[in-house]
C-alpha cells in the first residue's frame, strides 16, 4: 500500500488553513489551535515548510507564516516533497545505481514511467484545488435501460 506519512497530511491541513485567509501571517500557535494538531508538531511541519520554500517566516511580535507563492502555484507534489523527499514508488525511479537486481531487470523503465505519471498528476493538483469545496453528487441516476444494453 502507498501510504503518505501523517506528517504529510498534516501538512495539507495547515497549509490549507494558511490559503483560506492568506492576507496576513499566521502564528504557530493560531494554527495548532485551528487545525487540532499539536504544537510541537506544527513547529516542525513549518520548519520543513519554510526549509522547502513552500512558506515563508518573519519573525517578531507580529510574526508568523505565510504562503511563499500564491495557492495556485503550489502543487500537492511540492508539499509532498518538503515533507517525504523525491517522489518515487521504486528505488530506481530516483537512483541512477538501481538495486542488486537491475542487471536482469526488464521493468526498470516501466517503474520510470509509473512514477512520471504519479509524479504528474500531484503536479496537476495545487493548494487552491484543495480548498475548493468538495462536490460531491447525492445520487447518481442511471438509466435502467442502459443496464441492458
Amino acid at each position: 500500500m502507498l501510504r503518505l506519512s501523517k506528517l504529510t497530511d498534516y501538512a495539507t491541513v495547515i497549509l490549507s488553513f494558511i490559503a483560506r485567509d492568506n492576507t496576513h501571517v499566521h502564528a504557530a500557535m493560531e494554527i495548532a489551535a485551528a487545525t487540532g494538531i499539536a504544537l510541537p508538531t506544527v513547529s516542525k511541519i513549518l520548519k520543513l515548510l519554510v526549509n522547502a520554500k513552500v512558506l515563508i517566516s518573519a519573525r517578531g511580535a507580529k510574526g508568523g507564516y505565510a504562503l511563499a507563492r500564491m495557492p495556485e502555484k503550489i502543487t500537492v507534489a511540492a508539499v509532498i516533497s518538503a515533507l517525504e523527499g523525491p517522489i518515487a514508488l521504486t528505488e530506481c525511479s530516483i537512483s541512477q545505481q538501481g538495486c542488486g537486481q537491475a542487471p536482469g531487470c526488464g521493468i526498470r523503465g516501466h517503474w520510470g514511467l509509473i512514477n512520471q505519471t504519479i509524479h504528474n498528476a500531484l503536479e496537476s493538483v495545487t493548494l487552491a484545488d484543495m480548498i475548493k469545496p468538495l462536490i460531491v453528487p447525492e445520487e447518481i441516476m442511471i438509466p435502467v435501460a442502459s443496464l441492458y444494453h
